[in-house]
Formats: structure tokens, C-alpha cells, sequence
């Protein structure tokens, strides 16, 4: 059976309507059984001071695409995910432009689940390497 990557990605969109996703502009743009991913606008609203990217748009990103990838991949009928940690290093600045998220399991567990969240630049550049740790609980 074929990976349903347009369902996933009207579900994941979807999700972020009148949330922290919507405001940021975030959008998930491909699916497929070993990874997702997702930009957001590098503009003025998510700026530090100094007016590049602020670290903490980055990870809002980074934990937005990794959650959603464990809703993906995991049942989640009876379950809900949450994030509970997540670290990050970041390497490049960005002013303009878009940024991306890829998450991609390094741990699937049934309790906790690892992801690596690549975060680059449109020329592909390492902009933040993320590592998110996800949970599973009962609903």
C-alpha cells in the first residue's frame, strides 16, 4: 500500500489552523513513511532584536514538525503525544527567506520516540540540529 502523503499533509496542515502554527506560518509541504517536513517565512514577526531568526522560532518549528510526525506514525486513537525535551545547536543565521524542518525517528518506541529535526535554509545549509523526545499517554 502507498504511504498516503497527501492525507497526511491536509491532516498536518489542518492542525494549524488557530494555533502557535498559524501564527507563525507554518506549513507542511512533504510526507512519507521515514520523514516529514514543514517551513515557515523567515520575516520580521520572527526576529530577535538584532533582526535575524530568534532560536526559539527555530524550535517552535523543530518541536511542531516532530510532534506531528510521532501523531503520524503512531497510534494515536487512544493516545496523545506531547514533547518533553528538546535541544538544539544552532549554526547559521538566517534574515529572509524560508526555513525547514525534517524529523526523522531515531527511536520509535511505544512509550517515548527520539527525532532528529534538521532545520536548513533554502540552500540546503544547516541552519539547527535538533534532537526531540516525544511521549505517549493514554487520552
Amino acid at each position: 500500500m502507498e504511504f498516503p502523503s497527501e492525507i497526511v499533509l491536509k491532516k498536518a496542515n489542518a492542525a494549524c489552523n488557530g494555533n502557535l502554527m498559524e501564527s507563525l506560518d507554518i506549513e507542511f509541504i512533504e510526507a512519507t513513511e521515514d520523514y516529514i517536513v514543514a517551513k515557515m517565512p523567515v520575516t520580521p514577526k520572527v526576529y530577535q532584536p538584532d533582526g535575524v531568526l530568534h532560536g526559539g522560532a527555530t524550535l517552535a518549528l523543530a518541536e511542531t514538525v516532530g510532534s506531528f510526525a510521532a501523531h503520524v506514525y503512531l497510534d494515536t486513537d487512544s493516545y496523545f503525544i506531547r514533547g518533553i525535551d528538546i535541544s538544539a545547536q544552532h549554526v547559521k543565521s538566517v534574515k529572509q527567506g524560508f526555513i525547514y524542518a525534517r524529523a526523522e525517528f531515531i527511536h520509535k518506541g511505544r512509550t517515548t520516540q527520539v527525532f532528529s529535526v534538521r532545520v536548513t535554509n533554502e540552500k540546503e545549509e544547516l541552519v539547527t540540529l535538533c534532537k526531540l523526545t516525544t511521549i505517549t499517554l493514554p487520552k
